[in-house]
């Protein structure tokens, strides 16, 4: 069951995988920027799904249902990401984990870019919003095979008192890649005409995702690739194990796990895309300024996400990711109020938010991979990691808009604060199975 020990790898001819040197720092390069380019293609999408597809792909549709339809795409990414983790973790077992990440990031990279050449609805009609929705989940089943493993061994390569930072690196990729994103959509918004920029300049993003891709891919494969690595994981028994197997042993623990991080992938969402189109539809700010503030918001959020791996070190980091639950459920009470305040209201909810949100979404990935034994942490993270996202971000944008326009904006609040309860619920549950196989 669920355990942070380590054992004898039957790969490692005896040593001990303490024995193995592995540099932290080589890991982490390689994890940030993978994270980057991964969460740069998604936020791209995100931010395209309530300024431009609304108007290109569902133009038949009011705004808010146009807006619905988009977050409807969004999701399928989502719904994707588990299949994806079972084709390409078939193939890592097969071909081994440079072909399945090789195989991924292109996939990622050229559905981006074709998301770029999709004509409008005026054009192609019905198959432009099928030929984006094939992209889309495109997108989902690349995300679910680029896991590379490299986040559980930099957690466990790191020096045992700086875990908890060390453990938090990989979470460093989503604010970074918010910032880009939303800069790189604020400057083409600001210095094109409305109809230029729903015409052709919304493009542009979609076809920079493939550069970073391909920075990302050369990246993760130069550490990957090597020697040392190859050894490291195969000695930490970092391997891909057979999926029916993992579940059969660990089903629970997967189950649980994926509700570990609800509450922070639920923030995730709420505090990027359903605020924008809460904006966005509701209200006369310009997109150059929540664009902006919302780049600023995520680089409060890289901060916060740093704060959270120290400290973890500190206190422990089932103490911390409580904290950073009970504060999304504080947050989540305060945000319809907040969100109705003006400017300055919109400012405090988002930068507020950013920096509840960095405490517990910077252990996320951590404490996944900690539920786990050895023997099956790989494959049992990828799929906690997975679901995680399907229950809690893949489904926020769509059902916290719905909810706000048909039964007020508290109801957005709820829908996060049942996460944060949801996440409360899971660490205590997690707590007592670990007492359980310990007694």
């Amino acid at each position: 069951m669920a355990t942070s020990a380590e054992t004898p790898s039957r790969h490692g001819a005896g040593k001990d995988a303490d024995d193995i040197h592995v540099s932290p720092s080589d890991i982490a390069v390689g994890v940030v920027i993978g994270r980057t380019s991964e969460f740069f293609d998604f936020f791209v999408f995100a931010i395209a799904s309530v300024i431009v597809f609304p108007a290109r792909l569902f133009p038949f549709a009011d705004p808010l249902t146009g807006t619905l339809l988009s977050f409807g795409l969004v999701l399928l990414a989502f719904v994707a990401r588990p299949i994806g983790t079972a084709i390409f973790m078939r193939i890592d077992r097969k071909h081994g984990r440079v072909a399945k990440l090789t195989l991924a990031l292109f996939l990622l990279g050229t559905s981006t870019v074709a998301m770029g050449l999709v004509p409008s609805y005026a054009v192609l009609g019905e198959w432009a919003i099928i030929v984006m929705a094939a992209l889309r989940i495109g997108q989902g089943l690349a995300i679910g095979g680029s896991w590379d493993g490299l986040a559980s061994l930099l957690a466990l390569s790191a020096p045992r008192r700086k875990r908890g930072f060390y453990a938090m690196v990989p979470q460093l990729g989503a604010p970074i890649g918010l910032i880009v994103a939303a800069l790189l959509f604020s400057y083409l918004v600001s210095n094109m005409s409305e109809q230029d920029f729903l015409d052709w300049g919304w493009r542009y993003p979609f076809f920079v995702a493939f550069s970073v891709n391909v920075v990302a891919l050369f990246a993760r494969l130069r550490i990957i690739a090597s020697p040392e690595f190859q050894e490291a994981f195969e000695t930490r028994e970092l391997q891909p194990t057979r999926i029916r197997t993992a579940f059969r042993s660990d089903w629970r623990a997967i189950w649980l796990a994926s509700f570990v991080p609800l509450a922070s992938f639920a923030m995730f969402h709420m505090v990027t895309v359903f605020p924008l189109s809460w904006v966005y539809l509701y209200t006369d700010e310009t997109l150059t300024f929540f664009l902006n503030l919302t780049a600023i918001s995520a680089a409060f959020g890289l901060a916060s996400v740093l704060l959270s791996g120290w400290l973890s070190d500190w206190f422990g980091r089932r103490r911390v990711l409580l904290w950073g639950s009970l504060g999304i459920g504080v947050f989540s009470l305060l945000a319809p109020l907040l969100l109705q305040g003006g400017k300055t209201g919109v400012a405090t909810y988002m930068i507020g938010g950013f920096l509840i949100l960095g405490i517990s979404f910077g252990l996320s990935s951590g404490a996944v991979a900690s539920m786990f034994n050895s023997r099956n942490r790989y494959t049992d993270s990828a799929f906690a990691s997975a679901l995680a996202w399907l229950f809690g971000a893949g489904l926020a944008p769509l059902t916290a808009l719905f909810l706000s326009t048909t039964l007020g904006l508290f109801a957005a609040g709820i829908y996060l604060l049942s996460g944060a309860v949801a996440t409360a619920v899971a660490l205590w549950a997690a707590r007592q199975m670990e007492f359980q196989r310990q007694g």
